[in-house]
């Protein structure tokens, strides 16, 4: 069974320049593996974690494959960093601190995945599947937003929060040098 979309994101894609060059890349609850594709094509190392069989199995295929429960069990990168944590259409709220924090200094955080308002159109409607206005980037206040969206999107129609968010490189002064055009 293969989980979501086999094309990546074009979220993911519009704001994958900003991944340092040669930087790992972590893809949370990776599913099929489609932005593991996505940036090994890039020549990224790529890491992907998911509790599905199926999906690590997928994602051995391009690089490190992590079958772990991360909703139960411990985080299974403690003491790694990446030069991009990606995540899509996956929410567990304990989960996003971990997550930014393993954001390496100059790294990117790429998130995108429901909102409220979806339980309108569509799953998922639980609220604990779905961001609360302004909660991601609650999230990401130790990192430096680059871009973010809270919205409907349309085809399929579906509420969404994304965000492109970045870590300062170490000891850097002055303002962070952004490409905004991909």
């Amino acid at each position: 069974m293969q989980h979501g979309s086999p094309a990546p994101s074009p979220w993911i894609v519009r704001w994958s320049h900003l991944v340092p060059t040669g930087g790992t890349v972590l893809d949370v609850a990776c599913g099929s593996g489609r932005h593991l594709r996505w940036f090994h094509a890039r020549n990224h190392p790529v890491t992907g974690v998911d509790r599905a069989p199926d999906a690590i199995e997928s994602a051995a295929i391009v690089g490190e494959a992590v079958r772990a429960d991360i909703e139960a069990g411990p985080w299974p990168f403690e003491g790694r960093s990446f030069a991009a944590v990606v995540v899509t259409n996956y929410l567990w709220r304990p989960l996003l601190p971990t997550l930014v924090a393993s954001v390496a200094p100059g790294g990117v955080l790429l998130y995108e995945t429901f909102a409220q308002g979806n339980e309108t159109v569509g799953r998922p409607a639980r609220a604990d599947f779905l961001l609360a206005p302004g909660e991601l980037l609650r999230a990401c206040a130790d990192l430096r937003v680059v871009a973010y969206e809270d919205g409907f999107l349309e085809a399929p129609g579906r509420f969404v929060q994304r965000i492109a968010a970045v870590r300062p490189p170490r000891g850097q002064q002055g303002p962070l040098r952004l490409s905004l055009a991909s």
